[in-house]
């Protein structure tokens, strides 16, 4: 989706506006039928202009339609955390977002090059890790600023785009993968406890 549209006003109604775009296709798909922008903007009822503000071409809708079917909405991840610690919690999330990718990593790899084969520069994805991160650090003390930085961070540890350059750049299996990720954000931790020393 288009960022800069996105961040302008109203970001509820476009994020639903976008699921209702996801769940159109994600009808096609699940009868197997063939599909393109106008029959999404005929079953949704929302113009095609406005479909492709959200997604430029049918195979970037298809690709993350697809995805959408297997992966838990942020609200629903986060109401489900075990953990009562902030470092727990994260971890979970991790635990989660890893083996999402790790499950689907050929379907994630897809899409990630049909995403990056387009010709649209300003997508934006689904950014289901970072609001996720988001609601779990909202019930922290750290300033709003630490909490940004934080789930930023936290993000670039876990899901398909890391998984990529430790299997893909640095020759390491799945299990070592999902170690040395886990570890990182340990590590973050770390250093936030020895911080308030």
């Amino acid at each position: 989706m288009n960022k800069r549209y996105l961040n302008s006003g109203r970001t509820n109604q476009k994020l639903e506006t976008r699921n209702k775009i996801l769940a159109s296709a994600q009808y096609y798909l699940n009868k197997g039928l063939e599909f393109n922008l106008e029959d999404i903007a005929k079953k949704t009822g929302i113009s095609r202009a406005t479909i492709y503000r959200y997604f430029s071409n049918i195979d970037i809708l298809a690709a993350e339609a697809g995805l959408d079917f297997s992966t838990e909405s942020p609200e629903n991840l986060f109401n489900n955390l075990k953990g009562n610690e902030i470092h727990d919690k994260i971890l979970e999330i991790q635990d989660y977002y890893n083996k999402l990718a790790l499950d689907h990593e050929n379907l994630f790899r897809k899409y990630i090059s049909v995403v990056l084969g387009s010709n649209t520069s300003t997508i934006k994805r689904g950014a289901r890790r970072t609001m996720t991160l988001k609601m779990a650090l909202e019930e922290t003390n750290f300033t709003q600023k630490e909490k940004e930085n934080l789930s930023n961070l936290f993000t670039i540890l876990m899901g398909i785009e890391p998984l990529i350059v430790t299997k893909d750049v640095c020759n390491l299996n799945n299990k070592d993968s999902i170690e040395l990720m886990k570890w990182g954000i340990n590590l973050i931790f770390k250093g936030l406890e020895a911080s308030k020393e």
